[in-house]
């Protein structure tokens, strides 16, 4: 697993006053407040989660 691609996602507009399907996505990134950063795999269910959401997200590919 350690040559799996990764995406590296930063949460950088608040949740207030979003779409719960919006938070949803957010929370299923494991992000929990602003500014929090996390590295998820490059798999379609977190890139589909990331499309659904980009406005909220800072992304930066990695590997």
């Amino acid at each position: 697993m350690s040559d799996s691609k990764t995406i590296k996602v930063r949460l950088v507009r608040s949740l207030s006053g979003r779409l719960k399907t919006h938070q949803d996505c957010v929370r299923g990134l494991g992000l929990r407040r602003m500014h929090h950063e996390v590295e998820v795999l490059d798999t379609p269910e977190n890139r589909g989660m990331i499309n659904r959401v980009e406005y909220m997200l800072e992304v930066q590919e990695s590997k």
